[in-house]
């Protein structure tokens, strides 16, 4: 199998690789996970607010942080709803702070990491990892993390190894099948990456981040209009559009799928 094109990988780094590690890291903060869960006191969930009301959000968490620093979920939720503004520079800095707080946490590590790979420090975020994990008691959620973060330095012998580690640990894990098959996806090989990620979207408990990169796979195999559907799925109207609109941006960008069938048409040849 021939590696991903360089033009192709960028792309795919840059969003669905991006979407991955988010999936790996979000689970180590449990039932308080800001990606998926609702602003204290607002009841709404982030995935529906629109731009207002995410800095609307973020200056509300932003002022119990000023509060309480050293409170580990006030940070970490600081930190989560600043990178969904595109603040990933002070979301590194707060998760910085917290984690200067509360050396031995490992939730807290685990963000630090995932605020560090947002913010484009890759071997950074792979140190914080290995540094939250613990070889007596290993945990699958940092697994799988550090699965992603090798899967975008381009070291993804290594990454799947991480990930069947975790599943060892977490059989069937919705978030680390997701990972496994997004690794396949930036390695070209769509069809076993389908595989994965269907098994992923079939699990108990996979959310819709598990279901956009399902719907990436099968769009950059070339079935536009079953990928949109799937990017619909058990989603209201406002977190549907949000999806669609994002695979439609990722299967544009750089005409990525037209590329691969391209480059599967020559080397058949």
């Amino acid at each position: 199998m021939a590696a991903c094109p360089p033009s192709i990988r960028s792309t795919l780094l840059t969003g669905a690789a991006l979407l991955a590690i988010g999936v790996a890291v979000t689970g180590c903060a449990g039932k308080s996970n800001m990606t998926t869960g609702s602003i204290p006191n607002s009841g709404k969930p982030v995935g529906t607010m629109n731009a207002t009301e995410l800095r609307s959000a973020a200056d509300s968490i932003g002022q119990a942080y000023e509060k309480n620093p050293k409170d580990p979920q006030v940070g970490m939720n600081y930190a989560s709803v600043l990178r969904m503004n595109g603040r990933n520079d002070q979301a590194l800095a707060v998760m910085q702070q917290v984690a200067i707080n509360n050396p031995n946490n490992r939730e807290v590590l685990a963000a630090y990491g995932k605020a560090q790979a947002a913010a484009g420090q890759l071997q950074q975020a792979l140190d914080t990892i290995l540094r939250a994990q613990t070889p007596d008691r290993p945990d699958w959620k940092l697994k799988s993390a550090e699965g992603a973060i090798l899967d975008q330095l381009g070291r993804s012998g290594e990454a799947r190894q991480r990930y069947r580690e975790a599943l060892d640990i977490q059989p069937n894990e919705p978030s680390v099948l997701s990972n496994l098959g997004m690794s396949y996806v930036l390695a070209r090989d769509l069809k076993t990456a389908e595989t994965y990620l269907r098994s992923a979207a079939q699990q108990p408990g996979a959310d819709s981040g598990v279901r956009q990169n399902l719907a990436l796979a099968v769009g950059l195999q070339g079935r536009f209009q079953e990928a949109e559907t799937i990017a619909r799925q058990e989603l209201t109207a406002a977190q549907a559009e949000a999806n669609v609109a994002y695979l439609r941006a990722m299967l544009t960008q750089q005409n990525a799928w037209k590329k691969l069938a391209a480059d599967d048409s020559r080397s058949t040849n």
